[in-house]
């Protein structure tokens, strides 16, 4: 119970107000308590406070009659829960809120924008952290990959060799089904004329007995029971096929330079977004180009193998008994290691076969090239800092509210209501306006869905929304957000005393220690993400512009695809531009730089020896004039020329760190081991990046070949034509592969691709700080708007006393400017700290400048004095005569 009486006054005795309140009927305990208290305060006055104290014990003791223990039972008419009372409560709230627009709309849109943000961040996180999750052995499925544990780094890697997986089964009863997949470049699949470019994947038919993807037509068993057969997806199915059963029909697919007709023998459901595994089509693996001479190839590591574990089988004594199965197997990768000077791990093991857990795949960033699960986690964390933000301005303005409704509560609780009734009915309007708020931004999540998935690249689908785990995690997030939003503000408005209301005398006891903490935790999460935002962008910027090793400006990349021999059209377009002044250089290739239009990415990784040492290298197939196509200068020796035809055969042109692998200041004239031929190094040239610098600089070989497939056409055009040469080559295109669509885009552009993941994380920061921020000043402002009309009297009697405009914003002002310095305090050393951790997982990464910290803190400052010093300036402004009227 409240004590209406000043802290500075005389107290009765805190026993007897504590009988008084036990036996006491709830609806009589307020006005008497009050009544007795002020009669306490008048016999101080009038005959001292120790007699008083006495009079007071007597009152208490004189009340303990009939009507005043007896309890009333509530009629089901006063219930909280009655159907008239909720539409009373559902009425009145509707009502305030009517009458209070500007209020209620900053707070709706407040909570539509974080639950908007919300919606998105906790959908992508939801999508990644509940990959290959619907599978139903998932606990029994694994990844395997080998561990070497080489002198100068621990390598983990998940291509594997053509006989591994069915050596496992032979070897090991614990293998209940094993499957190798390999995903290769798109293959061109033919059907009545009509053609189409396809993911078609070769795997084992174990993996029906694998994964638990739906099979809408066919066999489980027989699905791949034929060498001959393929299986479908269902969107291949539509898109192929159209109102036509699949089902037996011959489709011709051409894959790596090979054509040959296979059998529809079932259609498999599409793979959902949250697969690591994803299809157009299956065929058998035994189709691969060179399998036979793969197939009992232990140092070709070329695709990835899944097996499923017997059940009850644990992964740690399996991996054990896989110890002398590395060493039946790869006893060279042994030797070769140990000559290098490797040393055992923890486990034991210089080299290994070990298991990933399904489950942790998608985010094991060196076997699947999976995204961080720390990203997945930031996501949440910035949704989390987003609503907390909006609970906190919803806090701040409510509360600020409260003094304004002080008058409206007292007198409903001089009327009779109860604490409880007024907590629930102020309660309700505060889970009305977060249903509003929750109902808006679900609305404007439905809206901006596509343009989220475009700009973030994402697949994100709201039927994920009524996942059961899903309406959980909404269902709890709001209930989170009215407890804290709704809660605090009613219970501190039911408490009020009416008679200290009534007055016009009402105070929060402490009121600053929540109120600062409120704005601190709003500055701390909002100068986090505004330091995180900076230095990824930073971040980002550096690995777009550093430099890569080649001219990537005016070249322009056109993947040639399946449905023409690329040889043929490289010199088609040879002929067409070698008169051309703007041309300045063609060029073909096996890989392209960045992620093309057609946003395939491939690699060929070779291993060869050199007196009597293993290396390891990037396979690269080139045409004439690569290096002149990219700028890439020579250190020694020569460029690959047409007037030599063994350049074809068995030379090679390798990269800096190829030549320190091999141990050779002087490498040309060397020959190497590859593919069991002597291949002559005639050239050697600076390292330069063929993949994203995420990966660092890797040992490349580069070679011609007039039997492979040239997948990537490269045109370097002069500075003077680049506006028109896109036209251009599109024109000729035309003209020298007209069946095939024109796919080109400027190599500057693809290498861009290579940062998507940054990108989409700087973005994620940039949007996630702004609306921080911008909920923070809204917040800032509702918290100097209360704490200007708590101070109106005290602005008023400065003013009479001599005190000028400035020195009232001041004073209004600085304890804002401490916090915020506060907030700042916190908030530099956790974001150095965390992106320090994110920035040690790149090989080229910025240093963190000191004026990342000082320009936000600068801004934070900033922006705490325009949003506190317009207020400042009303109430200083202010006609003090006003103010002190009721003085």
């Amino acid at each position: 119970m409240n004590n209406p009486l000043p802290p500075d006054h005389p107290q009765p005795p805190r026993w007897a107000d504590l009988l008084l309140e036990w036996f006491c009927a709830p609806h009589l305990l307020e006005s008497l308590q009050g009544d007795l208290h002020e009669e306490f305060a008048y016999q101080v006055n009038r005959i001292g406070e120790k007699r008083a104290r006495l009079r007071y014990i007597r009152d208490v003791l004189g009340f303990i009659r009939p009507f005043a223990i007896k309890r009333e039972k509530k009629s089901s008419s006063t219930s909280l829960l009655h159907l008239d009372m909720l539409k009373n409560y559902v009425t009145i709230a509707l009502r305030n809120l009517w009458r209070n627009k500007g209020y209620a709309a900053i707070n709706i849109t407040g909570l539509s924008v974080a639950f908007c943000i919300c919606i998105f961040l906790f959908l992508t996180a939801y999508l990644q952290l509940t990959f290959d999750s619907f599978h139903q052995d998932k606990d029994r499925i694994y990844q395997t990959y080998f561990f070497s544990n080489d002198p100068e780094k621990a390598i983990r890697s998940g291509g594997m060799p053509m006989p591994l997986a069915p050596a496992l089964k032979t070897e090991f009863k614990e293998v209940e089904a094993a499957a190798r997949f390999m995903n290769t470049r798109k293959s061109l699949v033919k059907y009545k004329g009509n053609y189409f470019d396809k993911e078609v994947y070769l795997t084992d038919p174990d993996f029906f007995r694998l994964f638990s993807f739906p099979l809408l037509e066919g066999n489980r068993e027989m699905a791949l029971g034929d060498i001959s057969s393929i299986v479908i997806s269902r969107n291949m199915a539509q898109t192929v096929f159209g109102n036509e059963d699949p089902m037996g029909k011959v489709l011709q697919i051409t894959h790596e330079g090979g054509q040959k007709g296979y059998i529809v023998s079932g259609i498999l459901a599409d793979a959902p977004n949250n697969s690591s595994i994803r299809y157009d089509a299956l065929i058998r693996i035994e189709n691969m180009p060179n399998y036979q001479a793969d197939q009992s190839n232990w140092g070709a590591n070329s695709h990835r193998v899944f097996m499923k574990l017997a059940p009850h089988t644990d992964q740690a004594i399996f991996e054990n008994q896989l110890k002398q199965f590395a060493q039946k197997y790869f006893p060279d990768n042994l030797e070769s290691l140990k000559s290098k000077g490797a040393k055992p791990d923890s486990r034991g093991d210089i080299f290994a076969v070990r298991l990933q857990k399904l489950a942790n795949v998608h985010f094991d960033r060196e076997i699947s090239n999976g995204p961080p699960v720390a990203v997945v986690y930031a996501l949440l964390g910035i949704g989390f800092f987003i609503l907390l933000i909006a609970c906190i301005n919803f806090i701040n303005l409510s509360v600020a509210r409260s003094f304004t409704r002080a008058r409206e509560v007292g007198i409903r609780k001089t009327l009779g209501a109860l604490k409880n009734q007024l907590f629930v009915q102020i309660w309700g309007e505060s889970t009305l306006l977060c249903l509003f708020g929750l109902w808006m931004g679900s609305l404007l999540a439905y809206l901006l869905v596509p343009e989220f998935n475009a700009t973030f690249d994402s697949r994100i689908d709201l039927a994920y929304v009524l996942q059961p785990g899903f309406v959980a995690l909404i269902i709890g997030v709001f209930i989170l957000v009215t407890l804290i939003a709704g809660g605090y503000p009613a219970w501190l408005m039911a408490k009020f005393n009416p008679v200290e209301v009534l007055k016009g005398k009402i105070s929060l006891k402490r009121p600053g220690v929540l109120r600062n903490s409120l704005i601190v935790s709003q500055f701390v999460m909002s100068s986090l993400l505004a330091c995180c935002t900076i230095i990824a962008l930073q971040q980002l910027n550096y690995l777009r512009t550093r430099p890569l090793g080649f001219e990537k400006e005016q070249v322009i990349s056109i993947p040639v695809g399946n449905q023409v021999n690329g040889r043929q059209v490289l010199e088609r377009m040879r002929s067409k531009l070698a008169a051309d002044p703007a041309v300045m250089a063609v060029t073909g290739t096996g890989v392209n730089l960045g992620k093309g239009k057609d946003r395939v990415s491939s690699r060929s990784i070779t291993g060869f020896t050199y007196k009597g040492k293993d290396i390891s290298s990037d396979w690269l197939l080139i045409d004439y004039d690569y290096l002149k196509t990219l700028h890439i200068p020579l250190l020694a020796g020569r460029e690959f020329d047409p007037a030599y035809p063994s350049d074809s055969l068995n030379r090679v042109i390798i990269t800096e760190t190829t030549a320190r692998q091999m141990g050779e200041e002087q490498p040309l004239g060397a020959f190497l081991d590859i593919n069991d031929s002597k291949h002559q190094v005639i050239g050697v040239i600076p390292d330069f990046h063929l993949y994203s610098l995420a990966n660092g600089v890797m040992p490349i070989t580069m070679h011609i070949s007039h039997s492979e497939p040239i997948h990537y056409i490269f045109v370097r055009v002069s500075p003077q034509s680049l506006a028109s040469a896109m036209d251009k080559l599109k024109k000729i295109w035309k003209e020298v592969a007209p069946q095939a669509a024109f796919t080109g885009s400027f190599l500057d552009e693809n290498i861009d691709a290579w940062y998507q993941n940054e990108e989409i994380l700087s973005q994620i920061f940039s949007l996630a700080s702004m609306v921080a921020i911008l909920l923070s000043c809204s917040g800032l402002f509702a918290v100097a708007l209360l704490v200007s009309e708590q101070r109106t009297k005290e602005i008023g009697i400065r003013k009479v006393l001599g005190a000028g405009i400035p020195s009232i914003i001041f004073l209004l002002s600085k304890d804002f400017v401490k916090l915020v310095l506060l907030a700042l305090a916190i908030a530099i050393p956790l974001s150095w700290f965390l992106m320090q951790q994110w920035l040690d997982d790149y090989p080229y990464r910025i240093e963190i400048s000191v004026w990342v910290f000082v320009l936000v803190g600068m801004v934070a400052l900033l922006i705490t004095l325009l949003t506190v010093s317009f207020q400042s300036i009303k109430a200083a402004l202010m006609n003090p005569v006003k103010s002190l009227r009721s003085e």
